[in-house]
């Protein structure tokens, strides 16, 4: 008999043992939210706020009306003379109505206009599916009308989030909006702009992607400034 026979004969020999149960997710996150103040919008704003400028992002306070005004004067005041978006999605009618220079949608393949993309398209304009408070995350899905390289590509990246869809962990999050029932092909979760760290732990942010990214963080009137 062989080495290998020999421990696998012993292996399959051997007692067996209970299985171990499942870790109890719920109740683990369950528990730890008791420990902590009662959750609000507002503490769940400010704290996305403070993790956000950590991780060296900006966000501008928003509202319903003024939003894409205040888009339009962004662009502006960063020089961007295109801005990519997806045309048809909720946000584009808005955009287009706001006058903002430079408009382009995400209308072809990549391979169509590969270098138009990664070489000469100064921004992007996405949708959020929500925001991790704890962390400073947001949450995006990726989709026909805007592909992942939306948020990739160019060096500026806005993001539309709505304050009533930050969460305070990513579990509640998944709880909540009912991800076990539909995933996408691919989840995203954004920090900050792009950032990588060489092997004596010194962080370099836009080393590849996104140099900027810029959240529209979206409330009601008497939340703003």
């Amino acid at each position: 008999m062989s080495a290998r026979d020999n421990i696998l004969q012993r292996l399959r020999a051997a007692p067996q043992g209970t299985p171990p149960l499942p870790p109890d997710v719920r109740a683990f996150y369950a528990a730890a939210r008791a420990a902590l103040p009662a959750s609000t919008r507002a503490a769940r704003c400010e704290l996305f706020c403070e993790k956000m400028a950590f991780w060296h992002a900006e966000v501008v306070r928003v509202t319903a009306s003024d939003w894409p005004e205040k888009l339009r004067q962004l662009c502006v005041a960063k020089n961007v003379r295109s801005l990519l978006y997806g045309e048809h999605t909720e946000q584009a009618a808005a955009l287009v109505g706001a006058g903002i220079s430079g408009l382009k949608p995400y209308d072809r393949p990549v391979d169509d206009w590969k270098q138009e993309l990664f070489e000469n398209t100064d921004a992007s304009f996405t949708s959020t599916r929500g925001g991790i408070a704890e962390t400073g995350t947001l949450i995006i899905w990726p989709d026909a009308r805007e592909p992942r390289l939306m948020s990739l590509v160019p060096p500026i990246h806005f993001a539309l989030l709505d304050a009533g869809k930050l969460y305070d962990t990513l579990f509640e999050a998944m709880v909540e909006q009912g991800w076990s029932d539909a995933l996408p092909t691919n989840a995203l979760l954004v920090s900050g702009p792009s950032k990588t760290a060489d092997i004596q732990v010194t962080l370099a942010y836009g080393a590849h992607g996104p140099k900027e990214l810029i959240v529209l963080l979206l409330v009601d009137e008497e939340e703003t400034p």
